[in-house]
């Protein structure tokens, strides 16, 4: 969970570079566009890879009022028209190559998920989620399907995309699904600038629902938090939006600053858990700022 942002944040990044390799200012109305001719071909349509990482400031655990500051690693590239995008504890990879221009972008592949929520009991302020004990860490592997278009609204370069995620815990650490609806889109504000908003929800099995959110006789005895057995169904919402600035003058290649946040929303069994609605709070607000280098 903790790592999501800025997975979030990080795909920005890339999705941005492509788009401002030219040398033209910000369209501000038809005939101010770019023509073709001054965009690069070779820029558009060769391999990328931005690596970097961002100060991100996040909850103790999903649904925690507390938060802390953690360190968020990212590599995310195309190499031979195949993307793929590593932030931290999570990796996924296009498996259907991508072709430059206002086109439709079908997206398909393969996703892993390391999931650490509340792997580590001394990360965690609130003493009574402490005293619940800690939860190993969850192997989740799944695919995603997904769809994207290129220059829909502001430009030939702003991109609109939905995708749907499923994963599966292989572990047994919850031994459920996890599958994840999402929306996001991108425009350019100028050659230097991007700014993407995105939104997405998650649905988790039951299993999910008694690894993190409920609290047996025991762990209450320990925590003085009540008995509490959690099920199944939607999980949360997140809102979100990130700025790229670029520091040498052109997205697609050198140093970039990234810095953005999400509002994320607890739903149905997972919001009235005693981890939530007692020690936590169902609202989260998260915030990261980060530098790359895109080569």
């Amino acid at each position: 969970m903790r790592i999501r942002f800025a997975f979030a944040a990080s795909a920005a990044l890339l999705a941005a570079a492509p788009a401002f390799a030219q040398d033209a200012g910000t369209p501000t109305d038809a005939s101010a566009a770019p023509s073709p001719s001054t965009i690069d071909p070779n820029d558009l349509n060769g391999n990328s890879i931005t690596i970097g990482g961002a100060a991100v400031n996040i909850p103790d655990y999903e649904g925690s009022n507390d938060y802390r500051w953690a360190a968020a690693p990212a590599a995310i590239g195309s190499i031979g028209g195949f993307g793929f995008q590593l932030a931290g504890n999570r990796l996924s990879v296009d498996l259907i190559p991508n072709r430059p221009g206002p086109v439709i972008d079908i997206q398909a592949g393969p996703i892993v998920v390391l999931n650490f929520n509340r792997g580590n009991a001394d990360q965690i302020e609130d003493r009574r989620v402490r005293a619940l004990g800690e939860v190993d860490t969850a192997w989740e592997v799944g695919g995603y399907v997904g769809i994207g278009k290129t220059g829909v609204i502001t430009s030939p370069y702003d991109k609109l995309s939905v995708s749907l995620s499923y994963r599966h815990d292989v572990s047994d650490v919850h031994d459920s699904a996890i599958w994840q609806p999402s929306v996001s889109y991108l425009t350019p504000v100028s050659t230097k600038a991007a700014v993407a908003l995105f939104a997405s929800a998650e649905r988790a099995e039951r299993g999910y629902g008694r690894a993190y959110f409920s609290v047996t006789p025991t762990q209450s005895v320990a925590s003085g938090l009540p008995v509490y057995n959690a099920q199944g169904g939607w999980k949360n919402y997140t809102l979100g939006g990130v700025v790229t600035y670029s520091l040498t003058g052109n997205l697609l290649k050198g140093f970039k600053v990234v810095a953005g946040g999400t509002y994320r929303r607890m739903l149905n069994d997972f919001a009235d858990s005693p981890l939530v609605s007692i020690a936590g709070k169902k609202s989260q607000w998260m915030g990261a700022v980060g530098l790359a280098y895109t080569f």
